[in-house]
């Protein structure tokens, strides 16, 4: 459980190259993560670290948006961000499990960003079936779309319009 003072501690995205390698390791490494990540795969390395940020950087040179390294403090707590499919912005937030907590301040702070920027009219969420609770995107003003497949796995697919 996070203290009071850690929760109020400032949020901050940066892009994920400016975080040490080995935190990015030690997250994407947690078994925990496996739980609500369908697409996960197994035996990261740092050859993996590496293909993960350049494919991330990549979006940020297609679309000029893509995923943020999440730091609080100086302390990276995960990754998170816009990625553009086909003609959606799909949002993504991977956290540190010790970090769950804040996953909807964090997405609070994204949509706001969403909103601001022109280029997206709305914003699609991909929840694992594992995920049970949605009341967190319904206070945002989430809608529930349906059951997807991406990549061979289930999703359940939430949109928020922004524009």
């Amino acid at each position: 459980m996070l203290s009071r003072s850690e929760i109020e501690m400032k949020l901050t995205f940066t892009r994920l190259p400016e975080v040490d390698p080995q935190d990015i390791l030690s997250h994407m490494s947690d078994p925990r993560l496996a739980e609500h990540l369908p697409l996960l795969t197994s035996g990261w390395d740092n050859a993996a670290v590496d293909q993960f940020v350049q494919v991330k950087e990549e979006y940020w040179v297609r679309d000029g948006l893509g995923h943020w390294a999440i730091l609080q403090g100086d302390t990276y707590i995960g990754w998170g961000g816009f990625q553009k499919e086909g003609d959606e912005w799909d949002y993504g937030l991977v956290l540190r499990p010790e970090c769950f907590g804040l996953g909807s301040r964090i997405t609070r702070q994204a949509i706001e960003f969403a909103i601001a920027d022109t280029r997206i009219p709305f914003v699609t969420f991909l929840l694992p079936l594992s995920r049970r609770k949605s009341g967190a995107l319904a206070r945002l003003g989430a809608h529930y779309i349906g059951e997807i497949e991406y990549e061979g796995a289930k999703f359940r697919k939430y949109r928020i319009k922004t524009g």
